[in-house]
């Protein structure tokens, strides 16, 4: 009986994480960011739909499998530890306070300050004085909204950086239509291959995905 219950036990905590998992990999890994990125510069190129929504998930899923290998690394030796046999309650909750370090070092170098300062002064003020006792910077219900919102921040800077080409070949097109007298003729029917062969011209999927990459270094 006590190790059917322990394998019950098991299986619920399993399903449980199975469940959090998409929670997961948007709130404290990369995914989040890339996506951002890969969908801003659709966007500024003007192809609607090309590359498809599956196609850039897919490009964001690869490359946050990609950064976050040498954490899964760590997390994989955790839970390998033959100290941790998984039968009572008590050995999930170490289980898991040890697998929190690595995620926790992980959002700390890439959380960044002003966010993490946030969030903690906030949980005095929404969680009262008794719960936010319990909590300091460095824990992850700070660490984890403050990464996340970094993570937004960062990605909307390089989308906007990553615009402005676009935009100036969007003005270019436009100034030299009406200098023509061609008012009928639509922009971005003119710009969308100026602005393909420019992202082509300078390997632009390479350097986007070196960069975002590279970031988290």
């Amino acid at each position: 009986m006590p190790e059917l219950s322990s394998n019950i036990l098991s299986l619920i905590v399993v399903v449980m994480m199975l469940g959090f998992l998409p929670f997961v990999a948007v709130g404290v890994t990369a995914f989040a960011k890339i996506t951002v990125v890969l969908l801003i510069v659709r966007n500024a190129l003007g192809v609607q739909q090309t590359p498809p929504n599956m196609v850039l998930y897919g490009i964001a899923l690869v490359l946050t499998v990609y950064i976050a290998a040498p954490l899964a690394g760590e997390l994989q030796a955790l839970a390998a530890d033959p100290e941790l046999r998984y039968e009572t309650v008590d050995d999930w909750v170490l289980a898991f306070e040890r697998g929190a370090e690595p995620i926790r070092e992980f959002l700390v170098k890439h959380a960044r300050a002003a966010d993490r300062m946030f969030f903690f002064e906030a949980t005095g003020k929404l969680w009262g004085e008794e719960q936010a006792s319990t909590v300091t910077s460095d824990s992850l219900p700070v660490l984890v909204p403050a990464f996340l919102v970094s993570e937004l921040t960062r990605a909307f800077e390089i989308g906007f950086l990553l615009y402005l080409p676009f935009l100036a070949i969007d003005l270019v097109v436009s100034a030299v239509l009406m200098s023509l007298g061609m008012m009928m003729v639509s922009p971005t029917m003119i710009a969308v291959p100026f602005k393909l062969f420019l992202f082509v011209a300078v390997d632009g999927w390479s350097r986007l995905v070196q960069g975002l990459v590279l970031s988290y270094v």
